[in-house]
């Protein structure tokens, strides 16, 4: 008798013949998050991830189960006691297993699965025996079997029978670096730490940019992007993280170019960049924070515009999402206090109080011809800082 965290994933299952290698990589993942929590054994087999602590007694449960649900690919998991695949076995551990559990409650359900079609009952008959069980040790009880407020699971697999008082939600989504690497555009805002939430959901490796435009902006504002950076890191695992200085590109903006084009073309000089330093990563898309029509600059044709300067694939996983969906997200992920702290990145202290809501990539052209950014461009990439950002 043990206990043991069984996960289950959900999209891998429809990889068909690549599903070892989805699979491989979000038990790397698996290890990498509990790595400080004591020595287990991550292994797989029939639909399922089983993590073994080599010591069940000490092992933080609470802690590793709270940190697998910040994994993305894991749909369900669930604390289990392994026990004898007999009835006998599981009828004598399950009412003590489960007493926490049901002690406090009013209604439950037992359900089961029968995986190990040797095993000599039906899943029906296993729950309504180890139901009878429960119900005669916790007589307050009541079977409802469409809204209980607890369900024990009751598996039978390859291993061993497996008791639980229910799975737990995980994220669900890719494994984190199965679907490549992507770099985003980090403010300090609400919107582009859900954007890398997203994308990271999708498989997506990050790493992160951000422009600084001292004396314009504060250290207290690269400190907010740094901190939203380290909240992300549960989720999206480590963040490579550059500091890319902007101050002269942004001054040279101003002083040579429409006002009212400043802000696309201060994305494009962005745009540029970010790819730069994207491709230096092995990176294969940008990732932006931006909503249609939320604000001047993300109109289509300024999306258009920015595009174009890009020159590679720019994802933006909130394009059709309102504000309160948006704010939603960053509340449950844990970014929204820190989003709310006042203190102004680079594109909010250059805004003009007229931007062009609908510019023409001719003339925006034109105007970013006006003066050779060239230089200080490459001058912002041979001074970008780098550095790692980990929970």
């Amino acid at each position: 008798m043990k206990e043991l965290i069984l996960v289950k994933n959900g999209e891998i299952a429809l990889k068909g013949l690549n599903r070892s290698r989805f699979e491989e990589i979000l038990i790397r993942n698996i290890k990498w998050r509990l790595r400080d929590l004591g020595k287990t054994t991550v292994r797989r087999a029939q639909s399922a991830i089983y993590i073994e602590p080599a010591e069940p007694d000490f092992y933080d449960f609470d802690e590793a189960i709270s940190r697998l649900q910040k994994v993305f690919g894991i749909v369900m998991l669930s604390r289990a006691l392994v026990v004898e695949k007999s009835m006998e076995a599981i009828l004598s551990h399950i009412g003590g297993y489960c007493e926490a559990t049901l002690a406090s409650a009013k209604t439950f359900k037992v359900e089961a699965k029968r995986s190990d079609k040797r095993f000599p009952l039906t899943s029906p008959q296993i729950a309504a025996q180890a139901g009878g069980k429960l119900l005669s040790r916790f007589p307050h009880l009541k079977v409802d079997v469409h809204n209980p407020e607890v369900t024990v699971m009751v598996e039978i697999r390859d291993f061993g029978a497996y008791i639980h008082g229910g799975q737990l939600h995980g994220p669900g989504g890719m494994p984190v670096s199965s679907s490549g690497q992507a770099m985003v555009l980090i403010s300090g805002g609400i919107d582009s730490p859900v954007a890398a939430y997203q994308m990271a959901k999708r498989g997506l490796q990050l790493s992160a940019v951000h422009f600084v435009s001292p004396p314009y902006t504060s250290g207290r504002a690269l400190e907010k992007v740094e901190t939203l950076c380290e909240k992300l890191t549960p989720y999206t695992g480590r963040i490579r993280f550059f500091c890319v200085p902007f101050t002269k590109i942004q001054e040279a903006l101003r002083e040579h170019c429409p006002e009212e084009l400043f802000t696309v073309l201060m994305r494009r000089m962005m745009m540029r960049i970010a790819a730069r330093l994207a491709e230096r990563e092995g990176a294969e898309a940008l990732i932006t924070g931006e909503s249609l029509a939320q604000v001047a600059s993300q109109t289509l044709p300024a999306l258009a515009c920015t595009d174009c300067a890009a020159g590679m694939l720019v994802l933006r996983p909130l394009i059709g999402m309102d504000k309160t969906e948006i704010i939603r997200t960053s509340r449950e992920i844990g970014t929204y206090e820190t989003s709310i702290l006042p203190y102004e990145d680079c594109c909010t202290v250059f805004t003009p109080k007229h931007p062009r809501t609908k510019p023409k990539l001719q003339f925006v052209e034109q105007a970013e011809a006006m003066f050779d950014f060239a230089p200080l461009v490459e001058q912002a990439i041979a001074d970008t800082e780098v550095r790692y950002i980990s929970s």
